[in-house]
């Protein structure tokens, strides 16, 4: 399943057979099997198989229970109350963000993506943060490889200035986006203390109309707040 995962298009029978090495009349077998429990679907169109619900809701599960979700919730929660944006948790997984857990905002008007989606590691603040906090040999390396896009026309394009802001991203904790990743939006990162190699990180996202400038060194405060508040019950958990 991990060939099917890795495929943003999904892959038929001869991909499979091919990618796995086995014949395809084992693979359509397996896939068959696979199917019945709705860990694969076939695109009838298509005829190609990409990761099916049961699966997906499976993962969905085991994202739910994990200690960095369950120190999370509660400051997620108290910083939409005290910034009235939503508010996401993530990690940086594969070369992507991934985003463990949202808390909503209240607005009726609000920005918002479930838990499991995937972001490219150089989208705005978040991405700013990950890339930080790696080797700086690293992340100038995947840089130089990947390239920067621009996403709107505040994105920073430039490598040199990029990676001047990554330093000071790593001297203060956190990171903005202002529209650099979508237009009309804007968002405030700050690192998350965790155990071991794993990146995670707690982001609010709004619109430029409810984030000016004046709130926005509010919900800069209240994120490193908060994200502070989050490593030190994770220290906590792990003692027990």
């Amino acid at each position: 399943m991990r060939l099917i995962f890795e495929s943003d298009q999904g892959l038929g029978i001869s991909d499979l057979a091919k990618g796995l090495g086995i014949s395809k009349g084992t693979v359509h077998g397996i896939a068959s099997a696979l199917e019945e429990m709705g860990a694969i679907m076939r695109n009838p169109f298509t005829k190609r198989y990409n990761l099916g619900y049961a699966l997906v809701e499976l993962g969905k599960k085991g994202l739910s229970r994990m200690p960095l979700r369950e120190a999370a919730r509660r400051h997620m929660e108290e910083l939409v109350e005290d910034t009235g944006e939503t508010v996401f948790l993530g990690i940086l997984k594969d070369e992507h963000i991934l985003i463990l857990d949202v808390a909503e905002s209240t607005n009726e008007l609000k920005i918002t993506s479930p838990s499991g989606t995937k972001m490219p590691l150089t989208a705005g603040a978040t991405g700013k943060v990950f890339l930080a906090h790696m080797e700086e040999k690293s992340a100038l390396r995947y840089l130089s490889t990947k390239g920067l896009a621009k996403y709107t026309k505040n994105s920073i394009t430039d490598l040199d200035r990029y990676m001047e802001v990554l330093r000071e991203v790593r001297k203060s904790g956190f990171a903005t986006d202002r529209e650099e990743y979508l237009r009309g939006v804007k968002a405030v990162t700050a690192l998350i203390r965790v155990e071991g190699p794993v990146l995670a990180a707690i982001w609010v996202v709004g619109f430029s109309s409810s984030i000016p400038e004046d709130k926005m060194e509010y919900v800069i405060e209240r994120t490193l707040q908060a994200a502070n508040a989050i490593s030190v019950d994770l220290k906590r958990r792990e003692r027990r």
